[in-house]
């Protein structure tokens, strides 16, 4: 099973602020939606709270650690129970947020990163990633325009 965290940070690795993220960039959101479909998703309850939804085409698992039931989810207490649950699937994606992705780092075979070229002020962080364990496989850079903001770049980063 390859487990694969898919995410975007700023320039200095901000990922929201008050459950919330920080930009609009279309590209991103069809991107992400293009990686994930099709594959389970494993993500936090707070990231849920802003999706406010189940994704659909796409079996949506829950960590939290109150009892609770969502409807369209499958509700665990663990990133382990999660990925027990995901036993047999080819591709798995860690879809946040900034908890999940730390406990994820030491399981995960893959990053599908999206980096915007700005730091914005947040209350919330993805980890740092240590480079010397990862190597870029991938990368296509993109410049600001009339519907993107800033500048990105989708990044593929395989584990050592």
């Amino acid at each position: 099973m390859n487990i694969n965290i898919v995410v975007a940070i700023a320039a200095n690795n901000a990922i929201g602020k008050n459950n919330e993220l920080l930009w609009h960039l279309p590209n991103d959101l069809k991107h992400f939606k293009q990686m994930t479909t099709g594959h389970s998703v494993i993500m936090g309850r707070k990231t849920f709270d802003s999706v406010g939804r189940p994704l659909p085409k796409r079996r949506n698992i829950v960590v939290t650690r109150h009892q609770m039931s969502i409807e369209g989810c499958e509700v665990v207490h663990s990133l382990q129970d999660a990925l027990a649950l995901c036993q047999g699937e080819a591709e798995v994606d860690i879809i946040g947020g900034a908890e999940i992705y730390k406990l994820a780092m030491p399981v995960v075979n893959r990053i599908h990163l999206t980096i915007v070229h700005q730091a914005f002020e947040a209350d919330t962080y993805f980890p740092e990633i240590n480079m010397e364990e990862w190597q870029e496989t991938s990368r296509e850079d993109y410049q600001a325009d009339d519907k993107h903001t800033y500048p990105y770049s989708f990044i593929t980063l395989e584990r050592r």
